[in-house]
């Protein structure tokens, strides 16, 4: 699985009371709507678009519901397609996880939810993959300081 999450200098949005306006400025900051985000469908306000209905209005205002793919495809009325497409993406910042359940006619279904039915738990999972992506990257930064040295060492025996 590909973990992919924007981390950008930000305040916190604590003092913001509208759970729309929150997320709306969370989602863009980490990176779920693309930069410059414009939905490709006739709607006029991203509340309307199936990205931010998909995670506030299905997996935050019911963050116990496990969700199948054909149900949330007909309730944000949008193909298949485009409910994973969103779907990879939050599972990309690990704060989905994966459910057996069964659907309306009692067969095994995959369905989706928040990790753990809460999203601070979840953000748990985000936050330790950041973690170890620093940690990769101080290796590599410390190896690249280390090559680099070597080599400029190099160049100053040959002077």
């Amino acid at each position: 699985m590909s973990f992919d999450l924007n981390v950008v200098s930000n305040t916190p949005l604590t003092p913001l009371n509208d759970i729309d306006e929150v997320a709306i400025l969370f989602l863009n900051q980490v990176g779920y709507f693309p930069k410059g985000y414009d939905p490709k469908t006739d709607v006029t306000d991203i509340r309307d678009s199936v990205p931010y209905k998909l995670m506030v209005n299905n997996f935050l205002e019911r963050m116990d519901k496990v969700w199948i793919v054909e149900d949330l495809a007909t309730s944000l009325g949008c193909t298949k397609a485009t409910v994973y497409r969103h779907i990879n993406k939050l599972k990309g910042f690990d704060i989905l996880e994966e459910m057996n359940v069964e659907d309306t006619d009692g067969n095994p279904r995959k369905g989706y939810r928040i990790r753990y039915g809460s999203l601070s738990k979840a953000w748990n999972f985000t936050e330790a993959h950041v973690q170890v992506a620093m940690e990769n990257y101080r290796k590599t930064v410390d190896h690249l300081q280390e090559l680099a040295t070597k080599k400029g060492e190099k160049h100053a025996k040959k002077r």
